[in-house]
């Protein structure tokens, strides 16, 4: 399975073929280069498996070759030896498989790490040599005459042809796979470019939430501040009301004790009572003079607690408005992220 460590690091061990080269695309690409070259071919991953069908190969290989035990293993390590030649060297390498056809491996390579190899040929660079193709028809064990008749059909072509061949395949190949891995790459990023600007919108999204949430107790908070301020206003006037009866108390009490000298003994006791009432009197506008200061001092405290609650509602309208600019550039960021995400999957 294909681990990636990052955007930009993906783990090249886990790199196959599939990852990267649309199969059917290799497919059609190969059966048409091999019906064009009359040139067999079939693509493997690094473990030699078929990842591929076998393309226009010969019925000296398929029918005989390959048709009994002993003469397929001998193809698997003849394979074997050739890929790992090409993994070596780091291009194609042409040589002559056990059976004595031409056959090339050209692997495939990122980063330089290899996901895999062409394997072409099943060829001929001159006329067989029937004697050397019935000694190999006795150790693997086929028709001797059958095997010959099949050797007769292979295409005989130049050395120059053969390695041209699988230069071609070669490069069609590695540049198929530099362009997966590229996309790959491009694909990755985009996911993680989305998922993150998703994970900063859902942020920006509670933000613009708690900022309404506090706008409105902003609000809620300004009216209560307008109602302390009514209420002090209110408190002030009764005040007032106060003082008014407190001078009119005193008033009275001042009246009555001249009334109570008037009457001699008969209104000492009444003139006790007249003074304790503008001593009365006196404390109660005293108090509502202070509670007047009190309130005074409420209603600057409150005025500028309006003024405060205003500015910072005002900042946090504009906060809250710029997160839902902000809301609105990650959306559209996010939508080339995915564009590109889409471009990345269409090419590939």
């Amino acid at each position: 399975m294909l681990k990636v460590v990052d955007s930009n690091n993906i783990d090249i061990d886990s790199l196959e073929i599939k990852d990267l080269i649309d199969i059917d695309v290799l497919q059609r690409f190969q059966d048409n280069f091999a019906e064009s070259m009359d040139i067999a071919s079939v693509t493997v991953d690094t473990h030699g498996n078929p990842v591929t069908k076998p393309s226009s190969y010969t019925s000296f290989c398929m029918d005989f070759t390959h048709s009994t035990k002993i003469g397929d293993n001998r193809c698997a390590q003849s394979h074997k030896r050739g890929g790992e030649e090409a993994t070596r060297t780091g291009k194609p390498y042409v040589y002559t498989c056990h059976a004595g056809l031409i056959d090339f491996a050209a692997p495939i390579i990122v980063n330089g790490k290899q996901i895999g190899t062409i394997l072409g040929g099943q060829i001929l660079t001159s006329s067989p040599d029937e004697a050397i193709y019935r000694k190999t028809a006795k150790e693997i064990g086929v028709s001797e005459d059958g095997y010959i008749k099949a050797v007769n059909k292979v295409k005989v072509t130049t050395e120059k042809n053969i390695k041209a061949a699988a230069e071609v395949l070669y490069i069609v190949a590695n540049s198929l796979s530099r362009i997966g891995y590229e996309e790959l790459k491009l694909k990755n990023t985009s996911q993680v470019l989305s998922e993150s600007f998703s994970q900063i919108s859902s942020k920006m999204e509670e933000l613009a939430a708690g900022s309404v949430n506090v706008i409105n107790n902003q609000h809620a908070l300004s009216k209560e501040i307008i109602n302390v301020k009514k209420i002090s206003v209110e408190i002030n006037s009764i005040l007032d009301s106060i003082k008014s009866i407190a001078d009119q108390t005193k008033m009275l009490g001042l009246n009555a004790a001249i009334e109570a000298a008037r009457a001699g003994d008969a209104g000492r006791g009444f003139g006790v009572v007249a003074a304790e009432i503008r001593k009365l009197s006196e404390n109660s506008k005293n108090t509502a003079l202070k509670i007047s200061e009190l309130t005074n001092k409420i209603q600057d405290s409150v005025d500028k607690t309006v003024e405060t609650s205003n500015s910072t509602l005002e900042t946090t309208e504009k906060q809250s408005a710029a997160i839902e600019e902000v809301n609105v550039s990650l959306h559209e960021v996010a939508v080339i992220s995915n564009e590109l995400t889409s471009l990345a999957k269409f090419h590939k």
